[in-house]
């Protein structure tokens, strides 16, 4: 899941994905309008270069998908770290002698710093570094923190479960298929689109057979 953030990261900056796909739904429009004159008309209507057309600079659906993402492991990282993080050691009382009290403060400060802490100074509170401590969490890594029951495991699988598959649905990583309202123009028959898992769109007429490719410039 760590790793997915990079790649949700970079699709960002990419223009939003639909499903069906947009690009293979004007495409076929475009074929059914070609020869007509009112077709050339609402073509050009569509155009993204018509002057009031402007491509939104991120990716909206990976964007709100970052942000869901993002609060559902830091969230689940917060109540985690209440139920099985281990407090800090505490400082020693005034009363101890100088020597004891000076190592026994330098300890503390030291376990309260601990890299492997959620909420130690400089973890940020981002995805990544969720999905990493919960990871250490799960595996049983040496940490200050106690070791996780069936029920406890089973609640933070679940949750991070949902959190990689809305990252895969976001990155178009599984086969879909989905039906279009448009009939075919030939036959009239139901137009089927096969795609996802970055594979190119392909829509197909279950009636007459006809096959229709998204441009190379859609298929994204």
């Amino acid at each position: 899941m760590a790793t997915g953030w990079a790649d949700l990261r970079a699709a960002l900056a990419t223009t939003p994905t639909t499903w069906p796909p947009t690009g293979l739904r004007d495409y076929l429009t475009a074929l059914e309008l070609h020869d007509t004159t009112a077709g050339q008309l609402r073509a050009l209507e569509r155009d993204p270069g018509q002057i009031g057309h402007t491509a939104a600079p991120l990716s909206i659906p990976i964007l709100d998908t970052m942000r869901a993402v993002e609060a559902a492991l830091v969230e689940l990282a917060d109540q985690a770290a209440a139920a099985l993080q281990r407090p800090p050691m505490s400082r020693a009382p005034e009363t101890w002698p100088i020597a004891e009290r000076e190592r026994r403060n330098r300890l503390a400060a030291e376990d309260a710093a601990d890299p492997r802490r959620w909420g130690a100074p400089g973890r940020r509170r981002t995805a990544p570094h969720a999905a990493l401590w919960l990871l250490a969490v799960v595996e049983g890594r040496p940490g200050p923190w106690t070791p996780l029951d069936a029920a406890q495991r089973a609640w933070i699988h679940r949750i991070a479960a949902e959190a990689a598959r809305r990252i895969e649905t976001a990155l178009d990583l599984h086969d879909a298929t989905a039906a279009l309202t448009r009939p075919c123009t030939t036959c009239g028959g139901q137009i089927i689109v096969h795609g996802g898992a970055g594979a190119r769109p392909l829509a197909r007429c279950r009636g007459c057979g006809a096959t229709w490719h998204a441009p190379e410039h859609a298929a994204a």
